[in-house]
């Protein structure tokens, strides 16, 4: 893996961890984030955090791992953020924070004890 990669895979990590932080902070229900921006706007930057660094991968990092994590879906959440963010599904950003970052994180992780 190239060192880049390597850089880039430790700061996605990093907002992985907030966003678990975030997630502890505030609550796991999906009504706490729906009526609070603060939470919800934590979130989404991280989110589009990890989706920004996605970009920065090398492009022979993304198609060794494309069968591993789908970083189509992580570059497109981040296209979502970056051109409609005020037209975002808040059911999708609180599942992606809930359900899909544990497992970018797990990946991650795997991926740096190489």
């Amino acid at each position: 893996m190239d060192k880049r990669d390597v850089t880039i895979l430790k700061h996605m990590l990093k907002y992985c961890n907030e966003i678990e932080k975030t997630i502890n902070r505030f609550g796991n229900e999906i009504e706490n984030f729906k009526k609070d921006n603060d939470y919800k706007d934590s979130l989404s930057m991280k989110i589009f955090q990890i989706g920004e660094l996605a970009n920065h991968l090398t492009d022979e990092y993304l198609e060794m791992t494309k069968n591993e994590i789908n970083w189509n879906a992580i570059r497109g959440m981040r296209n979502r953020f970056a051109h409609g963010y005020g037209k975002m599904d808040s059911d999708k950003i609180f599942y992606t924070a809930i359900d899909d970052i544990p497992v970018i994180k797990a990946f991650i992780l795997k991926e740096l004890e190489k």
